[in-house]
């Protein structure tokens, strides 16, 4: 089935009672059973809800999976997969991530004897040195927030399975339009579902996708146990979003690709990072693994002062300020002060990430109209 028709139909199957082609929101906190432990699939909505089985097996499809697993946000997805470790276990991260990951790893696990390592996951040979009989899970995110670095998924698939560690691979940025990283080895795909997925910034999601019957077992008891489970209507929100991901992801890297062009070429604009460019490090990996280049990317400006990039920051009219991405709307966004505030600052400076650097997750408007408005704000 090809791209276009799975993410159209992925999950969904017309009401058997009415007839809707779209699964009804399933408002209910419990069911009717026939008898003591006679039902119909769905004893507690907390274990289990229609809406929410019609996302999970469309997230399954569309990561080529087998199993999906939803969640009340991306973090409370990474939570799950953290809490199959125990005291002691090594995780192995890439030192260029999502600020919200980094703090959930460092300020709320690692007291509990979870042992963090971060190193650059672009270079195999160092994740290969970085393994130890203690590491039991492989961390990554390609490409990477905010600094678009790139690992070979595969690569490092093969290093994890050797030492008999899991990889989960945070896809949040590429989405399942332009990478599958079950199919290049991974164990636990992960997906901040409110970002492209979603697509409309309206709803909070996240969720876990795998082959494997054991580790879905194991992930689904840590679900039910703890609870992070999303309500019906945002279920409802996200299945709706996924039947236009492969347009909304086209138009996101048809704009993602002219406004990177348009960046690189501006006399005030410093660097560049976009995956997409031929002279990227990680350019020959992700035209390998990726169908395209997205519409991720960060900048610097030639005046690298925090003045100048709050300056540009504030000033657009199209760009909206804000946390998050993925949306239709194009936003901007100043990692240092939001999205990676809780990575300390020497931490940030030492993996590349400046005060001054800028992030846009260029959304599906006209890009004449995003090239010009990043143009004034500029100067």
């Amino acid at each position: 089935m090809k791209l276009a028709t799975k993410y159209i139909h992925a999950g969904t199957e017309p009401d058997p009672s009415t007839g809707a082609i779209m699964t009804p929101i399933y408002q209910t906190s419990t069911y009717v059973q026939e008898a003591p432990g006679v039902n119909k699939g769905f004893e507690y909505a907390r274990s289990q809800n229609p809406t929410r089985k019609a996302l999970e097996d469309a997230y399954a499809q569309i990561e080529n999976g087998k199993f999906g697993l939803a969640f009340s946000s991306g973090v409370a997805a990474t939570d799950a997969v953290i809490k199959l470790l125990s005291p002691g276990d090594e995780v192995i991260a890439a030192n260029d991530m999502y600020g919200g990951t980094y703090r959930m790893f460092t300020k709320i696990f690692a007291k509990y004897n979870i042992i963090f390592t971060y190193i650059n996951t672009s270079d195999t040979d160092t994740v290969r040195k970085a393994v130890s009989a203690k590491t039991k899970l492989i961390w990554i995110e390609t490409p990477t927030n905010p600094l678009m670095n790139i690992t070979d998924i595969a690569a490092v698939s093969a290093i994890a399975k050797k030492a008999g560690a899991l990889l989960c691979v945070d896809n949040t940025f590429a989405s399942p339009y332009l990478q599958n990283p079950l199919d290049l080895g991974a164990d636990i795909v992960m997906h901040s579902a409110t970002k492209y997925l979603g697509g409309h910034s309206d709803v909070i999601q996240g969720c876990l996708v795998m082959n494997d019957a054991t580790l879905r077992e194991q992930l689904y008891f840590i679900q039910k146990s703890c609870g992070a489970v999303p309500g019906p209507m945002d279920c409802f929100l996200v299945l709706r979003g996924i039947k236009t991901l492969h347009i909304r992801m086209q138009r996101h890297c048809e704009n993602g690709e002219k406004v990177a062009q348009f960046l690189r070429a501006h006399p005030k604009v410093g660097k560049v990072y976009w995956c997409g460019f031929e002279d990227h490090p990680g350019y020959q990996v992700a035209k390998q693994q990726m169908r395209g280049f997205g519409g991720m990317m960060s900048f610097t400006l030639k005046d690298d002062s925090i003045e100048t990039a709050k300056r540009v920051l504030s000033s657009t009219k199209i760009f909206a300020l804000a946390e998050s991405l993925g949306g239709v709307e194009s936003l901007i966004n100043h990692p240092a002060s939001m999205t990676h505030a809780s990575i300390p600052r020497e931490e940030r400076l030492k993996n590349g990430l400046t005060d001054s650097l800028i992030r846009l997750s260029v959304g599906i408007e006209d890009v004449d109209d995003l090239t010009a408005d990043l143009a004034a704000a500029i100067g």
